[in-house]
């Protein structure tokens, strides 16, 4: 008997059809005599309706009233499945994020989880109850309800998983898999069997849907088994596991197009220490992620530019921040463009072989698309460029790091989200 946390996602929730289905891999299980918590998001689309209302009421909602709003999603889905389940026969109740509880920081829409209290879900699933708990919410100390971030269900399974002792967390999704880069630009992406950590933890921080960066970040720490599973069929997916002598090492993973960016340009700044500081300290008390940094080298006149990069959804808020500390600040303007996108090549390869950036910018070059921004680690590119030449940059950059296997059969229609 083993004892099993499976999540599954927004498309893999949408309606009571699909709910079905969920049950009835649910049921497989238990018929398996295995123990199994479940982790479930809110249908798909659900989560962009209530943020939308949440613009509606006031494009700066109070965080704390928001979470309140769009945490709403996956407690209707966590009532629907387990009436779902016990229509099957099978024993099962919903655990909310309050009754647990599963407790969190307070930095409201991106809160982090901090623990969980096990002992009553660990009971219900010990007399063979199915635990099915809501994804993506959890409560602070001060007993306000909390959301984990666009997501943040994978973050609430693979945190589930560490907490009960699970042997695996299962990732359901609407595709069967981690490929080299999405199928639906490039037919010829090929699925990967097995993923390292830290190659998936770089593919989810540049863009990649498949698993949000926390989920990685703890599946990692806490070494829990994770796989990536189609909901729709029965096809084998991709492990991801600890990078081990006996995994084919090659060059490059995966390929990542990220068009939740936006660019943001302080022209003018003092050029003198602690500018830098005063720009990027304001927005990371706002919770803000700041990714690509450039600066301009200083003018004549001891003036430089400042570039960075925000998630798209955070450009409002990083406007507000810099515009309320202009005068601490000092710059002359400030721009914004959120006709960007990020494009990344990931690959423990990188490590070990040179050249990886120079086919990376010969490529684009080739197809005169030009960079506006670059930043690296040990084992990732990223570039910024223009909107119109994301299909482009990937599929120029697939073939050229020899990515390209046969055309698949079947493209998924959707990357699975939360939304």
């Amino acid at each position: 008997m083993a004892r099993i946390v499976m999540k599954f996602g927004g498309t893999s929730m949408a309606g009571t059809e699909r709910i079905r289905n969920v049950a009835s891999r649910v049921k497989r299980e238990v018929d398996a005599g295995n123990e199994v918590a479940v982790v479930v998001s809110a249908m798909s689309g659900e989560t962009d309706r209530l943020v939308g209302y949440c613009r509606e009421a006031s494009p700066l909602a109070d965080p704390a009233e928001y979470d309140v709003v769009v945490a709403a999603g996956e407690q209707i889905t966590s009532g629907l499945l387990a009436i779902t389940l016990q229509s099957l026969g099978v024993k099962a109740r919903s655990w909310l994020g309050w009754q647990l509880p599963i407790r969190t920081s307070s930095a409201h829409s991106v809160a982090r989880i901090e623990d969980i209290e096990t002992a009553a879900i660990l009971a219900s699933m010990a007399a063979g109850e199915v635990a099915v708990v809501p994804g993506f919410q959890g409560l602070t100390a001060g007993e306000r309800v909390t959301t984990l971030g666009r997501g943040g269900s994978d973050t609430s399974a693979v945190a589930m998983a560490a907490a009960l002792k699970a042997d695996r967390c299962d990732i359901y999704t609407d595709v069967d898999g981690v490929y080299t880069t999405d199928p639906r630009i490039v037919p010829r992406a090929r699925k990967l069997h097995r993923i390292t950590y830290e190659e998936m933890l770089e593919l989810a921080s540049v863009g990649a849907k498949v698993l949000q960066t926390r989920s990685v970040e703890l599946a990692m720490k806490e070494k829990v088994v994770v796989q990536v599973l189609s909901s729709f069929s029965d096809a084998p997916g991709t492990l991801v596991v600890d990078e081990d002598d006996e995994m084919e090492q090659e060059l490059i993973a995966g390929i990542v197009a990220d068009k939740g960016e936006a660019k943001v340009t302080l022209v003018g700044v003092p050029d003198k220490p602690g500018v830098v500081a005063g720009i990027f300290g304001p927005l990371a008390d706002a919770n803000i992620n700041v990714d690509m940094i450039v600066q301009n080298i200083a003018k004549g006149e001891g003036k430089t530019d400042v570039t960075f990069t925000v998630p798209r959804a955070q450009l409002p808020a990083s406007m507000d921040v810099l515009e309320k500390a202009r005068d601490a600040i000092g710059f002359a303007s400030l721009l914004a463009d959120d006709d960007v996108a990020k494009i990344s090549v990931v690959g423990v390869g990188m490590k070990s072989h040179a050249g990886v950036a120079a086919t990376m910018f010969r490529a684009l070059a080739s197809r005169g698309i030009n960079i506006q921004a670059i930043t690296t680690s040990e084992i990732k590119v990223s570039v910024l460029i223009p909107m119109d030449y994301v299909e482009l940059a990937v599929r120029v950059l697939h073939t050229a790091y020899g990515l390209d296997g046969p055309i698949a059969g079947d493209v998924a229609e959707d990357a699975e989200s939360d939304a």
